[in-house]
C-alpha cells in the first residue's frame, strides 16, 4: 500500500522558531507511518467483563473493533 502521508491540524509548540514547516511536514510523515490498524491493535486490548477474558491478540482485537455492533460492558482499552 503506497499512500501519500495526510496533512492534518497539528498544534506545535516550541520555543524555538526553526523551521517549522519542515518540522510539521517531518511530524505528518511519522504519524502517517505509525497510525494505522496493526499498531493500534497491539497498542490496545479487549476487556470482555461478560466472559472475564482479557483478549490480546491484535488478529481478535481488529475482528472485535470492526463488529457493527458492540456488546454491553466490552470495552476496548490502551495498554498504556
Amino acid at each position: 500500500m503506497n499512500r501519500q502521508p495526510v496533512n492534518r491540524d497539528l498544534l506545535v509548540l516550541s520555543k524555538h522558531d526553526i523551521s517549522k514547516e519542515h518540522d510539521i511536514a517531518s511530524l505528518n510523515e511519522l504519524l502517517y507511518n505509525t497510525e494505522n490498524m496493526e499498531t493500534f491493535c497491539v497498542a490496545n486490548e479487549i476487556i470482555d467483563i461478560n466472559r472475564y477474558r482479557i483478549i490480546e491478540k491484535p488478529q481478535l482485537v481488529e475482528r472485535f473493533i470492526r463488529m457493527q455492533k458492540m456488546k454491553p460492558f466490552v470495552f476496548i482499552s490502551n495498554k498504556n
